[in-house]
């Protein structure tokens, strides 16, 4: 436990019907009793008036004390709650540090109930999740993870790791003896079944991954298709320039949607095409940069004349597209989504918006939003490398094993493995880890 002592305004800048002072650390219990004027019993809601060093009033309200470990910190926590005025905000907290506190730092009071054993990483992390939760379907999955559904998915791993290792490193511990076949059939199957664990974990990380920051969807294709007009249709609004002038849109468009609680961050971009305009083929150049990122490419086309191929020089290898036929009224064709050669079709009409309902499911469906588990959670970039770069180490371990190169090349791997799935829980963690997560939390959090 932390010797210092830390105070902020917990509640947003502005004007509303309660402010909250909180302080957590070792001179809590003093600062109670100088600005209330006597102790206060733990768990407890007293109604006291705060006062100024002078004995002056600032304020009436609520004045709660959470004595160690029994708090969120695990320290001694003190919430001062009165009325919601900048002003008076700003006196109690000034109070606070003439008697000994210190201004904390975004993140710290969630830092010390990690530090305090309180919350490991992946809970403290969903604590900021679940404030900037931007639809009900992040908020779930936050409050998911915050009770700690992802962190028992991955202890679990980390369990069946131990085990294996375990297994492993006792043929190293008595090397003149032979391994029976029956443990190196347990090896095989145990290392199997982990592999098995981790790609299961990660699709589901990446659900959760993309429900929290969006999902990346580029609307691309030549020009004069339809790109803006479908931009203006999912996000009801016209924000795009819509002319039926080929290369219209010279630049990137960038709108943040709802579709169904799913937030989308969809990208307009210049129709790509071979041109001597030095804009425009700055446009198309950004373009093509957008297409490596995107989680989602919906590629246009005219439906009035016949789909042209998209061509490889468009596209980048493996790029996730959707084909999308566009101006289905013109052409008197139905809405429809269909499973071709080359992937998902859908043909709509951005004019008119039949066919959008099909387009909106299939992004939820890209998404995973439809087939949820009860069980689903939510997840950071940093969770997903870790979990590649472990799973990368549990590929090269079952190299390993298949060729038979010696069981201390498996068990370093999978010991690597392991170090790799504990900076998820903050089993492993540094300094800068820590200090590059906190930092992006609310002060007073």
């Amino acid at each position: 436990m932390t010797q210092d002592t830390i105070v902020a305004i917990a509640t947003p800048p502005g004007i509303g019907g309660v402010g909250i002072v909180r302080v957590s650390g070792s001179r809590v219990r003093k600062i109670a009793e100088a600005i209330v004027g006597r102790p206060l019993h733990p768990r407890i809601a007293s109604v006291a008036t705060f006062r100024d060093a002078a004995g002056d009033f600032i304020d009436e309200g609520l004045a709660l004390f959470f004595q160690a470990p029994k708090s969120f910190t695990g320290e001694d926590v003190l919430e001062l709650q009165g009325h919601g005025g900048p002003v008076v905000l700003d006196l109690m907290l000034h109070r606070c540090l003439e008697l000994g506190a210190r201004m904390a730092r975004p993140g710290e009071f969630t830092e010390r109930a990690f530090l305090n054993g309180k919350l490991d990483l992946a809970r403290a992390e969903a604590v900021a999740d679940l404030i900037e939760s931007s639809s009900v379907l992040a908020a779930r999955l936050a409050g998911q993870s915050l009770q700690g559904v992802f962190s028992r998915r991955i202890e679990t791993l980390i369990e069946h790791l131990t085990r294996l290792r375990m297994l492993i490193e006792a043929t190293l511990d008595f090397p003149d003896e032979e391994i029976d076949v029956a443990t190196e059939q347990s090896v095989a199957s145990g290392l199997r079944q982990l592999i098995d664990m981790t790609r299961a974990i990660m699709t589901e990380a990446h659900q959760g991954q993309m429900i929290r920051e969006g999902l990346a969807v580029v609307i691309a294709g030549a020009p004069n298709v339809g790109k803006s007009s479908l931009l203006n249709r999912l996000s009801g609004t016209d924000a795009a320039i819509v002319t039926p002038i080929a290369g219209t849109t010279r630049d990137l468009l960038k709108l943040d949607i709802h579709v169904d609680g799913l937030p989308i961050r969809i990208v307009d971009t210049a129709g790509i095409r071979q041109t001597d305009d030095p804009v425009e083929r700055e446009g198309v150049r950004r373009a093509r940069e957008q297409l490596v990122t995107a989680d989602l490419v919906l590629w246009i086309h005219d439906g009035i004349e016949d789909a042209e191929p998209m061509g490889e020089a468009s596209l980048p290898s493996n790029c996730p597209v959707t084909r999308v036929r566009n101006k289905i009224d013109l052409a008197g064709i139905e809405p429809q989504l269909a499973e071709t050669k080359t992937g998902t079709e859908i043909s709509l009409s951005a004019e008119t918006g039949a066919g959008l309902d099909l387009l909106r499911d299939h992004l939820k469906a890209v998404a995973g939003v439809g087939t949820l588990p009860g069980g689903a959670f939510m997840a950071r970039r940093r969770h997903l490398d870790a979990l590649n770069r472990g799973l990368q180490c549990l590929d090269v371990a079952q190299e390993n094993l298949t060729n038979q190169t010696g069981p201390e090349l498996v068990a370093e791997e999978l010991l690597q493995a392991q170090r790799v799935f504990g900076e998820i829980t903050g089993q492993v963690t540094s300094d800068d880890l820590l200090g590059r997560i906190f930092a992006s939390f609310c002060i007073g959090k």
